[in-house]
């Protein structure tokens, strides 16, 4: 038996082996056996359907409620020579019944069908005559009200399976389930001595990086124009906050689309497969995307928001690297993350029992957000796997920050909530521990305890995650208030805080995390992968199911020309060399001698290789070529009408000069310069910097930048930082403008998030001298009607002449005033 599913997973997946689990799975059920396969999201749970399917005389019926996998499994499928198609509501009535009648006349080896349309007397009239090898169950943790995604319609199933003739093997799988779920599955499903297979959660090859900032849109914008040429996912909790990201992007020229409920079915479906057909890299889209999606090469996932549970996280970040290569997965978190999703479990659902379990998540969300541990670690352990040691690859272990000792800290906040009698929520901790004159503080007579004030130092955003921070390890409690339906939780004391008063204990805990490194393709990958896309066209196919782009990536740095080579590739089966082998194999050749190449030579390179570890990648500018940029710039700022900095901002010139690009393509190397601009303006960069190289006599040693952060002359503040900086050393607004090349309106803003955090002022600044009375009054009732955060719905209620400026400048004079 081994050597014949050996035999089909190199046939027609093109592997060698079995990933974990898989084998053990696929022989259980090839012996007739049910099974409950827990495993993780990329972890390679159709293969243990698809295979037996095609070993097993018969149909085998795959039940799914996702009609994107249905559609990218049977696409995969019928790429590999396999007979397949599905039955769901986005079929024409004419097709339905085109599949329908080839089922009779046995066509299929696997079809995949909704549950919902296993009601259907016409479809059940088919298939109680047809010989079903297997019902396959995805997803099956839908049929339960404690997992994380219950659908109604999965209690369909049951049924289904005892009205047939003849009872199938019945097999389920699922990437998320707690001991609950696994109850349920079991006993709702009624499977009959079933095997239960966890082949366990950890993707080693998933980068975590979770982010707890205020400054949300600007590591988002960054991040994107470093990873825009890579396949991308970002997560928002709503279609407002879809829609909101989406229009960010379009006006930074980012070639973006989104998915959300609010769309229409036909826009989703047309978004979803430009996505999946690699003829956009980013989606911008609400948590209901992606559900079953193959596409392996997604590099990176970020999540805007944090999610509702670790259940929906870790199915959401298994997106990425399908394929195996490394892949980054980043979240974005502030607390305001815990409102929205508290909001939205208060709207989802009216039963208290599924409110309550989905409180209970939340929390565990949370205090996995806060965690100081290894947050990989912390996610096995949560669905009961243990893992000895640290991952490694996550931002928490990547930390190579000393440990702080915290005790002091910590018992200056829990001496402040000790004194202040009753629980009370965040804000208000917060608020007394660093001085604030706030009404209800004063009201109160928090002012008089000698805690008050006692955190100035802290900003309040820092104080906010320091205190969540204790919560999440345990040295304080987080309580739901009933009487507010779990909207208003407070903060209380436990055992362990009383040991941290009486210094029993220490608090440590580790800061400052470190950036992760970028994997590199080389030319050879990009001529391939261009190969792949033509092919896909042809063929009415995604790229992906061509060849995935660890198997590229293979081919790009063993270069094989021969058969047995290409064979020898993890992802080339007989199947697909028969259908792509030659192709390929015509291209590296071309490859190897337009660019007069020593295959072995560089085979040797490649494996030799090693990947530079510095974090920091430092530039010192050269003044003299820096001016000759400068001219180049001014000229086209010039033609164009525009001011300088449109055309590329000062630090983009500095690092050209400190680094001497001498084609286009380390010119893409370069932080600012998008495709456009080096479309426009990159043969006359080239240019200067050719000639300055030659005239000086510089020997060039160029160095790839990839993800490292860039230090500029040894500047290494962000420009707020800078910006703030020199107001306090008496320049004004406007010099500091012209000085950083940022609009007025980006430093009131530096300015607004300043003062907002309860921070003084220490230079002159009048903010009447942006707008005159008028303006204002227009200005605050457009506020009040729209809140002081919705920029953009103030800007369009308002008349065209007041600017954005203006609006901010209004918004600030209510802090200082």
């Amino acid at each position: 038996m081994k050597e014949k599913i050996l035999s089909v997973l190199q046939k027609y997946y093109g592997y060698k082996s079995f990933r974990r689990g898989q084998e053990e799975i696929i022989t259980s059920i090839l012996q007739g056996e049910d099974v409950l396969a827990i495993m993780p999201t990329g972890g390679g749970k159709s293969i243990c359907y698809q295979i037996p399917a095609l070993c097993m005389d018969g149909l085998t019926i795959v039940i799914s409620p996702l009609i994107s996998l249905m559609k990218d499994q049977v696409d995969a499928l019928t790429a590999m020579g396999i007979e397949a198609s599905y039955i769901n509501s986005s079929l024409s009535s004419s097709d339905y019944n085109q599949i329908l009648e080839n089922i009779i006349n046995d066509k299929y080896k696997i079809i995949y069908v909704a549950p919902e349309r296993l009601e259907s007397a016409e479809f059940l009239n088919i298939i109680q005559n047809k010989d079903i090898s297997q019902i396959a169950i995805d997803e099956a943790h839908c049929i339960s009200q404690w997992g994380h995604d219950f659908r109604v319609s999965y209690k369909k199933i049951p049924n289904f399976i005892k009205n047939l003739k003849t009872r199938p093997t019945v097999t389920t799988f699922t990437a998320t389930a707690s001991t609950e779920v696994r109850k349920d599955i079991l006993n709702m499903l009624g499977l009959i001595e079933p095997k239960i297979f966890i082949t366990g959660f950890d993707r080693e090859n998933l980068y975590i990086n979770i982010v707890k900032s205020s400054a949300k849109n600007k590591y988002l914008l960054e991040y994107v124009e470093n990873h825009k040429t890579e396949n991308g996912i970002i997560y928002a909790a709503t279609r407002k906050e879809v829609e909101k990201i989406y229009e960010g992007l379009l006006k930074r020229d980012i070639n973006v689309i989104k998915y959300h409920a609010g769309m229409s079915n036909e826009d989703r479906k047309i978004n979803q497969d430009k996505f999946i057909n690699d003829e956009v890299n980013i989606i911008i889209a609400t948590n209901a995307f992606g559900m079953g999606i193959d596409k392996p090469d997604i590099r990176w996932v970020m999540h805007y928001n944090m999610p509702q549970s670790i259940e929906n996280y870790y199915q959401e970040i298994g997106r990425a690297g399908r394929d195996g290569e490394k892949s980054e997965c980043v979240l974005l978190f502030t607390p305001g993350d815990v409102h929205t999703q508290k909001y939205l479990i208060e709207m989802g659902t009216e039963s208290v029992t599924r409110k309550s379990i989905q409180y209970n998540k939340l929390q565990q969300m949370v205090d996995l957000v806060y965690s100081n541990s290894c947050y990989r670690k912390s996610i096995l352990e949560y669905f009961g796997e243990v893992m000895l040691g640290q991952c490694d690859n996550c931002s928490n272990c990547l930390n190579e920050g000393e440990i702080i000792d915290k005790t002091l800290d910590a018992q200056k906040v829990i001496s402040c909530i000790y004194r202040m009698k009753r629980n009370y929520g965040l804000t208000m901790i917060v608020d007394v521990l660093r001085g604030s004159k706030n009404k209800k503080v004063l009201e109160v007579g928090f002012n008089k305890l000698s805690t008050y004030g006692i955190m100035k130092d802290y900003s309040n955003e820092e104080l906010k995650n320091f205190i969540n921070t204790l919560v999440s390890h345990g040295f304080l409690e987080i309580k739901e208030n009933p009487g507010a339906r779990g909207s208003f939780p407070t903060i209380s004391m436990n055992n362990q805080s009383l040991k941290v008063l009486k210094g029993d204990i220490k608090v440590e805990f580790k800061e400052v995390k470190v950036a992760k490194e970028s994997r590199n393709k080389n030319e050879l990958f990009e001529v391939l992968s261009d190969l792949r896309k033509t092919i896909a066209v042809k063929e009415k196919i995604a790229p992906y199911m061509v060849f995935g782009d660890a198997t590229l990536l293979s081919m790009a740095n063993t270069y094989p020309t021969t058969k047995d080579e290409l064979l020898n590739i993890s992802g080339v089966g007989q199947v697909k060399y028969e259908k792509y082998g030659q192709e390929f194999i015509n291209e590296i050749e071309k490859y190897i001698s337009d660019n007069n190449i020593d295959k072995i030579a560089l085979i040797k390179q490649n494996d030799s290789n090693t990947d530079d570890k510095e974090e920091f990648f430092e530039v010192k500018t050269d003044k003299n070529l820096y001016e000759l940029l400068k001219k180049v710039r001014a000229k086209y700022a010039r033609i164009e009408g525009i001011p300088y900095h449109m055309i590329m901002p000062k630090n983009t010139l500095k690092e050209i000069s400190g680094r001497y690009p001498l084609d286009i393509e380390q010119l893409n190397d370069i932080t600012g310069l998008g495709p456009k601009k080096i479309d426009k303006y990159g043969e006359s960069i080239i240019e200067v910097v050719n000639n300055y190289v030659d005239e000086k006599n510089i020997e060039v040693k160029w160095r790839e930048k990839k993800k490292k952060k860039l230090i500029l002359d040894g500047e290494s503040r962000k420009p707020k930082e800078i910006a703030l900086d020199l107001l306090n050393q008496g320049m004004d607004i406007k010099s500091v403008s012209n000085e950083l090349e940022i609009s007025v309106y980006s430093i009131l803003g530096f300015i607004y998030d300043y003062i907002k955090e309860d921070n003084e002022l220490h230079f002159k600044f009048d903010p009447t001298v942006y707008y005159c009375e008028d303006e204002k009054e227009l200005i605050e009732k457009s506020i009040n009607k729209f809140g002081e955060d919705k920029m953009r719905d103030i800007k369009k209620s308002l008349p065209d002449y007041i600017r954005y400026e203006s609006i901010r400048a209004v918004i600030i004079q209510k802090y200082i005033s």
